[in-house]
């Protein structure tokens, strides 16, 4: 493992434009064949907490307002995580394959954040009918769709 390499191929862009995922020019032609898909998944870098003690959090205070009063790392979405790693699914606005730029309707990542990949979101693989989860988080959307009208500031603590 300790040969372990990653690159990015790519970063997110958020302009007056709208919100974008740009590929270095060497990672353009991956783009083939991704039109149709109305989703992905990227997986991108907390790059702005990739340091040790970020890195060394394991647990952490109730970051949700109805959450246990201590949480696991993996059982957050928090950056502070051993590796600083994030999945989010997006629905896909535009591609232009020439540039290759992929206009997205939202990411929960800043601006200049290092895309590590994408891939293209099937339900096959990606969709749980009925997942479970703690109750208290039962109330939080059942969808990326509904999630934008939800009040998000009401749920966690800052």
């Amino acid at each position: 493992m300790n040969n372990l390499k990653v690159n990015p191929v790519g970063r997110i862009c958020f302009n007056e434009r709208g919100t974008f995922i740009e590929l270095e020019p060497e990672y353009v032609p991956a783009l083939q064949a991704l039109d149709g898909f109305s989703h992905i998944n990227v997986i991108w870098m907390f790059s702005d907490f990739d340091n040790e003690e970020a890195r060394g959090t394991l647990t952490m205070s109730r970051p949700y307002k109805t959450a246990p009063a201590v949480m696991g790392t993996f059982a957050t979405r928090s950056p502070f995580r051993p590796n600083p790693i994030a999945l989010t699914a997006v629905q896909v606005i535009h591609i232009d394959y020439e540039k290759g730029i992929i206009q997205i309707a939202y990411i929960d990542a800043n601006n200049d954040t290092p895309v590590l990949d994408i891939k293209p979101y099937t339900p096959s693989l990606d969709r749980v009918e009925k997942p479970c989860v703690p109750e208290w988080c039962s109330h939080w959307p059942k969808s990326l769709e509904e999630s934008g009208s939800f009040n998000w500031e009401n749920e966690f603590i800052y």
